[in-house]
């Protein structure tokens, strides 16, 4: 493996939309019972290592498995704890214009890491396959929380949120260190939810349930820096922070202004992947909250969504606005998301994506001479 870490100026989110040997495998084993599993591991294997080789081939440091063995960014991690239990129901979360599986989160006990959570293995497999850093991307502690409504919380216990909060900080801290002794020492929490709360729709659905919106980015932002505040000092730390990302679709609009202090100065996390390819994310402002240092910021100008490929002149044109808030030093650039936030994955094609993949890291060596 390479010995150049983290931070990266050209990085990316981490899924990658899925092969077709992957998604029928899939299919034949999880869905029909046709499959026996080990035939299906043998396949995720083999695209896994395809897709190392391809973002290496394209000149990216940081390599990922493009979470093929999910069929969720975050609900596999999630039900893969201790405590955690999904109930199939009839409709799935609203975006826009659809809606995803209906699968919900449940918690029916205390909450834990088990130590042998699958996706530590799912990382050293990616670590024993690549040249140079492999990285995880987890959900960030406060999915845990947004993502499961009041009534499906069954620990009597966790009806109070301060007792909750802090067993899902022990959890991911107990995660953190697990991964660390698994070798890794670029690990993502894609905390997504900060941004949701930017949205006047989700803030008042939180009002409803009895939560302040404000208050909740505080306790998030306590949750991730007690996840993460007493890692290995050669561990790097990311958060990715969008506004929903299914088949192309989003769920949340909002500048980031309510929650970028917290965001940047109270989580303790080293780099930030933060979407801005459409207006839904607000001016480059909330930037300036960044302080002077080593904190990095990637901000997403080129969009996993559609499969146009955006202008070198006009990224840069981006690049040269957001320096006005945040040192030019402290910047690089990734995706706005990933491209398969769900095994469905987002209506581009497997060579529009290794495009932008390719403009990531051609935009990088332009402005900063290197990735």
């Amino acid at each position: 493996m390479s010995d150049q870490g983290p931070p990266f100026r050209a990085d990316h989110v981490g899924s990658l939309l899925r092969p077709a040997s992957v998604a029928e495998a899939r299919r034949k084993c999880l869905d029909e019972k046709t499959m026996p599993e080990d035939e299906l591991r043998a396949i995720e294997d083999a695209a896994i290592v395809d897709a190392i080789r391809m973002q290496e081939d394209v000149g990216l440091k940081a390599v990922t498995d493009g979470e093929y063995r999910r069929l969720f960014w975050h609900y596999d991690f999630m039900g893969m704890l201790t405590g955690f239990e999904f109930e199939r129901r009839e409709q799935g979360v609203q975006f826009a214009g659809m809606r995803i599986p209906p699968l919900y989160p449940t918690i029916t006990a205390k909450l834990d890491f088990p130590d042998d959570h699958p996706m530590l293995d799912h990382f050293r497999y990616v670590a024993a396959n690549a040249t140079v850093m492999p990285k995880i991307s987890i959900p960030g502690p406060s999915c845990c929380h947004f993502r499961t409504a009041p009534e499906d919380i069954h620990v009597p216990e966790y009806a109070d949120t301060e007792i909750l909060f802090a067993d899902i900080a022990a959890t991911y801290n107990k995660a953190v260190h697990a991964f660390y002794a698994a070798g890794c020492r670029y690990i993502q929490l894609d905390d997504i939810f900060f941004a949701y709360l930017c949205d006047p729709r989700h803030r008042a659905a939180k009002q409803e349930e009895g939560h302040d919106p404000d208050r909740l980015i505080d306790r998030y932002a306590w949750m991730m820096n007690e996840a993460i505040k007493d890692r290995p000092g050669d561990m790097t730390v990311a958060m990715h922070l969008c506004r929903g990302n299914f088949r192309s679709t989003y769920a949340a609009e909002g500048a980031y202004d309510p929650a970028a202090d917290a965001v940047f100065n109270r989580t303790g996390v080293d780099i930030f992947f933060m979407e801005y390819d459409t207006e839904r994310a607000g001016g480059l402002e909330p930037l300036g909250l960044l302080a002077k240092g080593t904190q990095r910021v990637l901000p997403g100008f080129i969009t996993t969504k559609t499969p146009e490929l955006e202008s070198i002149d006009d990224l840069k044109r981006k690049f040269d606005e957001a320096s006005r808030y945040a040192d030019l030093d402290q910047l690089g650039i990734a995706p706005q998301c990933g491209f398969a936030s769900t095994e469905h994955g987002n209506k581009i094609g497997h060579d529009d994506q290794r495009r932008k993949l390719d403009l990531v890291v051609t935009l990088a060596e332009e402005i900063w001479g290197g990735v």
